[in-house]
């Protein structure tokens, strides 16, 4: 019996034994078996390159993925975000689209000018995405334009009209109805004396981030605070602030623009998606049904949530991009 007893031990001690002399192996010898692999077609994961170039003396971060010989979209941001708004819209394209989302000077992880660079307005902020369009080579592309990055993609576009192929407009305006009377008030006031960064402490602190993230929105209170979070970082960055008061402070030059937008919009003609937020309490809807005076032809849909559509609805807004550019 104590025989037996010893030998079933001993039977039940030979893997253990085994599996210690196969953990010796493999910390003895570098496992060289990945070095071998190759990832199996339709497995691998469409991957975001970040990167950064020199544009007019100022280190600009951007986004990149999918393969450049597919269509070109160009995605701009709004404020108070960065090209970080579009984290989880670019995976969800690449496949088929070349995405590009620069952050503009002052936003996210590119240098904010020093004060020697130049006004800050949304005319040079524009210079820049422009200088950064012909530097990656870009001449025929799509727009996505989000708040801010509407005023600089229309600038843009109405500058080289032949370089659009078409336009995104997520919660942009191009028309005063579109705007909410404090964005009025706002606007009206400015226009006659800039206000100071201790006037806007709720326009650069997380009062507007949180306000444009969550009021409108389906489940503001699940929400992933990752974007609002990471705008308010970039905002405490230096100049970060500065900029972005400066281009606060500038923005009632964008409603004196609009006839020329609507003008480029009537005879130039290019195809238009408008997605929209219909909870924006700061761009109405109003704004986007306004896009059909001038583009009977225009596509728009409304989307159940607020000013950063993206943060909710980044997966039907990517199929209805996909739908509209015959993807």
């Amino acid at each position: 019996m104590k025989n037996r007893i010893l030998t079933r031990r001993g039977s039940c001690l030979r893997p253990l034994k085994a599996l210690a002399l196969l953990l010796l192996s493999a910390c003895a010898t570098p496992p060289r078996v990945a070095s071998t692999i190759t990832p199996q077609s339709g497995l691998s994961q469409p991957t975001t390159a970040h990167r950064v170039t020199t544009i007019d003396g100022l280190k600009i971060f951007y986004r990149e993925a999918g393969d450049p010989a597919k269509p070109t979209i160009l995605l701009l941001h709004g404020y108070p975000s960065s090209s970080h708004m579009f984290r989880e819209l670019i995976p969800k394209l690449s496949t088929s689209f070349h995405l590009l989302a620069p952050d503009y000077p002052g936003f996210g992880y590119s240098d904010a000018p020093a004060p020697e660079w130049g006004p800050i307005t949304f005319e040079s902020i524009t210079n820049v995405v422009e200088h950064f369009a012909l530097a990656q080579g870009l001449s025929h592309f799509s727009l996505y334009m989000q708040d801010f990055g509407g005023p600089v993609g229309m600038r843009l576009a109405t500058r080289h009209p032949t370089w659009i192929d078409g336009l995104v407009i997520q919660n942009a305006n191009a028309y005063e109805e579109g705007l909410a009377q404090v964005v009025r008030e706002g606007n009206s006031r400015r226009s006659f004396q800039p206000d100071s960064q201790a006037d806007m402490k709720f326009e650069l602190g997380p009062g507007l981030a949180t306000l444009l993230y969550k009021t409108g929105a389906r489940s503001p209170d699940t929400m992933n605070p990752d974007g609002w979070s990471f705008d308010m970082w970039a905002l405490e960055q230096a100049g970060h602030r500065r900029v972005a008061a400066a281009l606060l402070n500038d923005y009632f030059h964008n409603i004196e623009q609009y006839p020329r937008w609507h003008s480029y919009l009537q005879s130039h003609k290019p195809p238009v998606l408008v997605v929209w937020g219909k909870g924006d309490p700061i761009f109405l809807v109003p704004g986007a049904e306004a896009y059909r005076r001038d583009l009977p032809d225009v596509r728009i849909r409304y989307f159940d949530t607020s000013h950063f559509a993206l943060e909710e609805d980044s997966e039907g807004i990517a199929a209805e991009i996909q739908r509209f550019f015959g993807r």
